[in-house]
């Protein structure tokens, strides 16, 4: 494999959005132009989630309210997705409701169980604007419905009700992170 298609390997890391900056509470834009600032957001994408040691990474977890967002996440199966999606819309879910532990680049080093269909299918584009149909079971659906709440101005926080949010929300006020 040449060095150059590598995802991220000529990409920036960009400092990610935390819970309570305003990108991240937003509903994100469409993107219009499938130029080279968007191959350079790709690549900064990756490059960010690889050094942050994620799964997926949405536009606004770096500051930049578009509907994309990247991912490298395996299924329950252990098989490998990587890609990326522009102007992604989740089409479907359904299968079993699985609640699993479930963290975010933007909450770091907190957790907590979610609740998510297993099974998730994802319509959008690649960054050429040719378009992609994304299926995913297991973690990855879980990955695909995460990165796809982001693009809304959601976090996982937001679907935890009882002492799960109850206890998320004093994690997150002890967190050295939070503001």
């Amino acid at each position: 494999m040449r060095h150059g298609s590598i995802p991220g390997a000529h990409g920036r890391v960009r400092p990610l959005t935390l819970l309570g900056d305003t990108p991240l509470s937003e509903p994100c834009g469409e993107v219009t132009d499938f130029g080279a600032e968007l191959s350079r957001l790709v690549e900064d994408l990756f490059a960010t989630m690889y050094a942050a040691q994620g799964v997926g990474l949405a536009a606004n977890q770096v500051g930049v309210p578009l509907r994309v967002f990247v991912y490298d996440c395996p299924d329950d199966e252990d098989v490998r997705h990587l890609g990326h999606l522009v102007n992604p819309r989740l089409v479907e879910t359904d299968g079993v409701v699985i609640r699993g532990p479930e963290g975010c680049l933007s909450l770091p080093g907190l957790e907590a169980g979610t609740e998510r269909y297993d099974h998730a299918v994802v319509e959008g584009f690649t960054v050429t604007g040719e378009p992609v149909t994304v299926h995913g079971t297991g973690f990855f659906a879980r990955c695909l419905q995460h990165e796809c709440d982001h693009l809304e101005g959601t976090v996982y926080a937001d679907h935890l009700t009882g002492w799960r949010h109850r206890r998320l929300m004093r994690q997150i006020s002890r967190s050295s992170w939070h503001r």
